[in-house]
């Protein structure tokens, strides 16, 4: 009897490594899969063109958002399920429920995207070959020191100059030209009034008061519209928290 039981003990033993070693070689051999979770990218798209009309994102050709991106706002951060690019930007589907799925690409994009970061795709200029265009950016930076935030800029603004930004009177970003981007900058932590004009000029175009810059924060400050109109294209500037 103690014999039987100790060939039976034996058995479940031999069965269990077999288990455990067929899952080790499986998740660790050519190929293994990794839970998209444990990535940790997240992303956002900004619709900045004026006259696009709401995109999609689509990633392994399948439309990956419920709702579709509207100009002038961001999707706000979202993760991402797969990283097997390209992902396609194409013509939104939202505000016409019931509409065929379009298969056609506004853009393609193969951009390489690693773990445990952010991304923000930013859609700019009109639906013109020759003026719609992106920007791809990877929200990361080396931490402020303590007591300091970190701001950066980017003239998504069409038909407009490039722009001058101050900071409670102080200049923080000079003569950026639209589709240009300034680079995170170090500011002190705090409440700021942040003033646009264009550049070397005195005309306000945009007045952001009481923006607070937290400690350890990163931000991106960004323009759109069109400078001279009051409708729903008038010159506009958001900041968004990156971290």
């Amino acid at each position: 009897m103690y014999r039987q039981k100790k060939i039976g003990l034996s058995i479940l033993i031999a069965l269990f490594i077999t288990g455990a070693a067929a899952s080790f070689f499986s998740s660790c051999g050519k190929g293994g899969n990794v839970s998209p979770s444990a990535l940790n990218i997240q992303y956002q798209i900004i619709n900045l063109s004026p006259d696009l009309g709401s995109v999609d994102l689509y990633i392994k050709f399948l439309k990956f958002n419920r709702s579709s991106y509207f100009y002038p706002n961001s999707s706000g951060y979202f993760f991402l399920t797969s990283i097997d690019t390209p992902f396609q930007i194409r013509p939104g589907t939202s505000a016409t429920p019931g509409s065929i799925v379009p298969d056609s690409n506004i853009f393609i994009l193969n951009n390489t995207l690693k773990p445990n970061l952010k991304y923000t795709l930013m859609i700019m200029g009109f639906n013109k070959p020759d003026s719609l265009s992106y920007i791809f950016t990877t929200d990361t930076s080396s931490s402020p020191a303590l007591g300091r935030g970190k701001i950066r800029f980017i003239n998504a603004t069409p038909r407009t100059a490039a722009l001058d930004v101050s900071a409670n009177g102080t200049p923080v970003f000079t003569g950026v030209p639209y589709k240009g981007m300034i680079d995170y900058r170090e500011i002190p932590a705090g409440t700021y009034d942040f003033k646009i004009f264009p550049q070397g000029g005195t005309l306000l175009l945009q007045d952001l008061p009481n923006i607070v810059i937290q400690d350890g924060r990163l931000y991106t400050m960004y323009t759109y519209g069109l400078a001279g109109h009051t409708d729903t294209l008038a010159f506009g500037t958001r900041v968004i928290v990156n971290k």
